[in-house]
C-alpha cells in the first residue's frame, strides 16, 4: 500500500474484524427482534401519513430526514499536496513500465492527479505526464486564462502549456512537441476518446501505447486517507437507507422510496446520488426499473443506491419485505445471498486472484439449490470502486488479477428468479495485509436493511 502524504488524517477507528459466524437460528431470531423494534419505532407518524400519497417537496423531505446532517466537515478532502505524490507516483510507474508519458483527458484519473474540474467536448484539453517527473498541458489557446485559474484553485498550477487554434486542430502541436521532449513511447489513459487516438497517431506517425494497466496500479490500490473517505461514504449511505425504512408507509409508490432516498443521502453530504428503487417481481431483473407499483404491506423491497463523498463513491444493495414476514421462499433465496456473500468476503485476501472470490460466492449458490454458473446469479460478483462507482479491477470469473492490500471492491452476489423475486446484497469490501475489511454494517435480516 501507498503511504499517505504526512497531512493525511489516519482513521479515527481500527480496521474493523471479519464478520462472525452464526448459525441459523441465532440469525432469524435477531432479525425478527430487530424487525419488530424497528415497526414499533417513535417515527412522526403525521409526517410519513401526509407524504406517503406523494414524494413531497424538498421542505417537506427536509423535515421527515431532519435529524440526518452534512457530514463533509468531519472529514478532509484530498490535498494539493497528496496529488503531487501522486504525480511523482506516476512518473515512477511509468520509469518502470519503459513508457515516457500518459495522455489523460479530463476524467477521474485528471482529477486524481490534479483535482480539475473540466467538461469533455470535441477540443481536446489534457495533461501528458513524463517519466521524468515533468509534466505539460494541451489545450485550445482560448481557454488559456480560464485554466490556468482554475489550476491555481485546485493547487496545481501549470507550468507548460502547448495551446492550439482552432484552424490548427489539436494533434499537430501536440505531436510537436512529444518530438521535442524526444517521447518515444506514449501511452493514453483508458477512457481516452478514439478520435483523439487517431488524429494523435496520424500527426505523430506513431502508435499510441494502452495505458490500461498503469492506470490500475495508479488508482487500484487506495492509501489510508482514500479508504477513510470511502468508508464514510458508504456507511452515510447504510444510514440513509435504515433511515428511509424507518419511515416508510403503506401506499408509497417505488419512484417516491427513490425520491426519499436521494434526499437523505443529500442531507448527509453525498452528492449526486442515484438510486434503483424496485418492489416485488420487478428485483427478479437485476437493472431492472421502477414500473410506478404501490408499497404495500408484505411487498419485498430491493434498493441499490449510492452518491459521491467529497468525490469518493458509494454503493449499497438492500433486499427486505416491509412490514410483515417475507414468504418461506424468499426467506431462503435471502439466507443463501447472505451466505455467498460472507463466503466472498472470506476468500478476499491478498495474493489472492480476483476471478477465485467470484468462485467462492458462486459455489454456495449452486450448494443452496439455485443452479450453477450464472443460472440465477446472473452477473459478476463485484467492481472495484473509488473515484468512479465502477473501476478496475473487477471481481469477475474471467479476471486474473492479483489482489493487493488497499483495493477495494463491491461484494454483490444475487439470486433472481423471474416473474418471482429477486434479492442482492452489496457492501464494500477492501482487500487488508492479512485478509479483508468491511465498510458499514452487514445486512442481517430479511425484515430490514439494518445491520
Amino acid at each position: 500500500m501507498s503511504e499517505p502524504s504526512p497531512d493525511v488524517p489516519r482513521p479515527t477507528s481500527p480496521p474493523r474484524p471479519g464478520p462472525p459466524r452464526a448459525d441459523r437460528r441465532t440469525f432469524l431470531g435477531a432479525g425478527a427482534a430487530l424487525g419488530a423494534a424497528l415497526a414499533c419505532r417513535a417515527v412522526p407518524r403525521g409526517r410519513t401519513a401526509a407524504l406517503a400519497g406523494g414524494a413531497g417537496d424538498g421542505d417537506e423531505l427536509d423535515e421527515l430526514f431532519s435529524e440526518l446532517t452534512d457530514q463533509r466537515e468531519r472529514f478532509e478532502p484530498i490535498s494539493p499536496a497528496e496529488r503531487r505524490t501522486r504525480r511523482a507516483r506516476l512518473a515512477r510507474l511509468l520509469d518502470a513500465a519503459g513508457t515516457d508519458a500518459l495522455l489523460v483527458e479530463h476524467g477521474p484519473t485528471l482529477d486524481y492527479l490534479t483535482g480539475l474540474a473540466w467538461g469533455r467536448s470535441e477540443r481536446l484539453l489534457g495533461l501528458v505526464a513524463l517519466a521524468d517527473g515533468g509534466s505539460f498541458w494541451v489545450l485550445p489557446a482560448f481557454e488559456e486564462a480560464s485554466l490556468r485559474g482554475k489550476l491555481a484553485a485546485a493547487g496545481a498550477p501549470a507550468k507548460k502549456l502547448v495551446t492550439w487554434d482552432e484552424h490548427e486542430y489539436a494533434f499537430a502541436p501536440l505531436a510537436a512537441e512529444l518530438e521535442r521532449r524526444r517521447v518515444e513511447r506514449l501511452a493514453a489513459e483508458p477512457s481516452t476518446r478514439g478520435f483523439v487516438l487517431h488524429g494523435l497517431e496520424a500527426a505523430w506517425k506513431r502508435r499510441v501505447l494502452p495505458g490500461v494497466e498503469l492506470v490500475l496500479l495508479l488508482r487500484g490500490r487506495k492509501d489510508e486517507h482514500e479508504l477513510r473517505l470511502l468508508r464514510a461514504a458508504n456507511e452515510l449511505t447504510q444510514e440513509a437507507i435504515v433511515a428511509v425504512a424507518e419511515r416508510l408507509r403503506p401506499g408509497l409508490k417505488d419512484r417516491e422510496i427513490g425520491a426519499w432516498m436521494r434526499r437523505a443521502q443529500e442531507r448527509l453530504g453525498l452528492a449526486r446520488p442515484w438510486v434503483l428503487p424496485l418492489l416485488g417481481p420487478s428485483a427478479a431483473l437485476p437493472h431492472g426499473s421502477p414500473r410506478g407499483k404501490t408499497l404495500a404491506r408484505g411487498d419485498t423491497i430491493l434498493v441499490d443506491t449510492g452518491g459521491s463523498f467529497l468525490g469518493y463513491q458509494s454503493d449499497c444493495t438492500r433486499s427486505w419485505s416491509f412490514g410483515a414476514a417475507p414468504s418461506a421462499t424468499y426467506e431462503r433465496v435471502w439466507n443463501v445471498v447472505r451466505d455467498a456473500q460472507r463466503a466472498a468476503f472470506e476468500a478476499l485476501v491478498p495474493g489472492g486472484r480476483a476471478r477465485d472470490v467470484d468462485a467462492a460466492a458462486r459455489r454456495r449458490i449452486a450448494a443452496g439449490g439455485f443452479g450453477a454458473g450464472y443460472e440465477s446469479f446472473t452477473h459478476r460478483l463485484g467492481h472495484g470502486i473509488g473515484l468512479e462507482g465502477h473501476e478496475g479491477p473487477y471481481l469477475d470469473g474471467g479476471s486474473e488479477a492479483i489482489l493487493a492490500p488497499g483495493m477495494c471492491f463491491s461484494d454483490e452476489p444475487g439470486i433472481y428468479l423471474p416473474g418471482e423475486l429477486g434479492v442482492r446484497l452489496e457492501d464494500i469490501v477492501s482487500v487488508t495485509e492479512t485478509g479483508a475489511d468491511h465498510f458499514g454494517g452487514w445486512q442481517r435480516s430479511p425484515l430490514s436493511p439494518a445491520p
